[in-house]
This record gives structure tokens, C-alpha cells and sequence, in this order.
């Protein structure tokens, strides 16, 4: 005999310094019987690997181009500035961009924050990724503000960050192809909502029961007591009232 083909599985991208680990371990206990396999790409590139189907969904940075996709935000990330361990600015819990002042900031070509103005002064150069900017750090050359999850990524002993209140907060969101809204994206979209397996949306989820007329709850109910033994005897119709009789 044939043995049945293997699902394809379910691809799912996602940038530097997201962590997709609890929703992939909630999606094996949900479909096990379909894989989901990682597809790692840089903040950048996440739009278009959406777009040519290179993954069925994306946990991405925003902002992005949301031309050909659908997109969800999820949840905003705390932005840091990363500096020497004796640097002036650890001094403080948390500093704001006006600390910031005199400081070169790197800004690396992946950096996704929207600024509305750029804190500092800019380098000559700007790094190619956010983790050539942290060697440039660790020289001593600048500063760099990145959402937390990167500051984490990137650690080194010589390194540390501090919160900078009123820098820009990095939004993750979960994309999709706005043309390939299937089944499992949408049991996907459920995870990361933190649905129930019974209010998912997806094929994972019971079909609701169909509703019922009056007629068959009415037949349910006498159905249900005569199983308990409360069936009502038959009463006979009334034919007027008897005339009683004088002694």
C-alpha cells in the first residue's frame, strides 16, 4: 500500500530577537500532525519573503511596507541604549533622549525604530547590520538604541543598556499574505491571541453544534424525562363538569 503524503508544513519567519518559542510548542500540541518549521530573516527582508511565499506568516517588526499583506500587532518593545559597562550613562536606571546629546548613535541600516528625530550626533559611517553596530560600541565609537530583545541578543560582558524612556517603542506584529488567509493561519493568528483550543478559528477548533428549533428542544425535554421515570400520564379531556347529585 501507499503510504499517505506527509502535510506540508506550516512556515513561519521571524526576525532577530523575537522568541516564537511558546507559540511553536502551544502549535505541536494543537496540530501535531502538521510540523512548523522557522524560517529565520533579517527585519528588512521580512516584507518581501511574505510576499514571494517564501513563509506562510511572519512575526515582524514594524513599521513595514503593508502593500499584499495582512497584519496584526502583537505587542511593543521597550527601547534601550547599549553602551561600555563604564560608561557615564549607567550611572542612572533610565535615561531620555536629551542624554543622549552628545553621544554619537549608531545607526545601523537594519535599525527598524521610527524616529521622528534621531537623537545625537551620527557617525561618518553608518554599520550595515545591528551587529556590526555592537562591535562598534564595544570600540568605544558610539552608542546604540535597539528594542530590548536585541540588547539581549547581541549580549557581551563588556556591554550593557539602560532604558530610554521617550525613544520610540518597537511594535512586534504577526503578516501574512493578504491572498493566503488558509486555515492554518488562522489557527496560528488564534495562538498568538491567546484563543482556547475551543474559541480557535482554525482547523484545530470543534464545529459548533447546529442550532435547534422549538420543536426539538420540546422533544429533547420529554425525551430526558422519560429517561428519569417523569413521563406525565395522559390526562383525559374534560367533558364538563359532573352534576352532583342530592342524598
Amino acid at each position: 500500500m501507499t503510504e499517505p503524503a506527509a502535510p506540508s508544513p506550516f512556515r513561519l519567519a521571524y526576525v532577530p530577537g523575537v522568541t516564537p518559542a511558546k507559540w511553536v510548542r502551544i502549535w505541536g500540541e494543537r496540530l501535531p500532525d502538521v510540523p512548523l518549521e522557522l524560517v529565520t530573516v533579517t527585519a528588512t527582508d521580512a516584507p518581501a519573503l511574505l510576499r514571494e511565499g517564501g513563509a506562510d506568516a511572519g512575526l515582524v517588526r514594524l513599521p513595514i511596507d503593508r502593500d499584499g499583506l495582512s497584519v496584526i500587532a502583537l505587542y511593543e518593545e521597550t527601547p534601550v541604549v547599549v553602551v561600555p559597562k563604564d560608561h557615564v550613562i549607567t550611572a542612572a536606571d533610565e535615561v531620555s533622549t536629551a542624554d543622549l546629546a552628545d553621544e554619537v548613535v549608531l545607526h545601523p541600516h537594519d535599525d527598524m525604530l521610527d524616529w521622528a528625530t534621531r537623537p545625537g550626533t551620527a557617525a561618518l559611517h553608518r554599520p550595515d547590520t545591528t551587529a556590526d553596530a555592537i562591535e562598534l560600541v564595544a570600540a568605544g565609537v558610539g552608542v546604540l538604541v535597539v528594542p530590548q530583545s536585541l540588547a539581549r541578543l547581541h549580549h557581551r560582558k563588556d556591554l550593557t543598556y539602560r532604558t530610554v524612556a521617550d525613544a520610540p517603542v518597537s511594535p512586534v506584529a504577526l503578516a501574512w499574505p493578504a491572498g493566503a488567509t488558509t486555515d492554518l493561519v488562522e489557527e496560528f493568528v488564534g495562538i498568538v491571541r491567546g484563543r482556547s483550543v475551543n474559541s480557535s478559528r482554525g482547523r484545530g477548533a470543534p464545529e459548533p453544534a447546529p442550532k435547534r428549533t422549538a420543536s426539538q428542544k420540546a422533544a429533547a425535554k420529554r425525551a430526558s424525562r422519560a429517561e428519569a421515570g417523569k413521563v406525565p400520564t395522559q390526562r383525559k379531556p374534560k367533558s364538563g363538569k359532573a352534576k352532583r347529585g342530592r342524598r
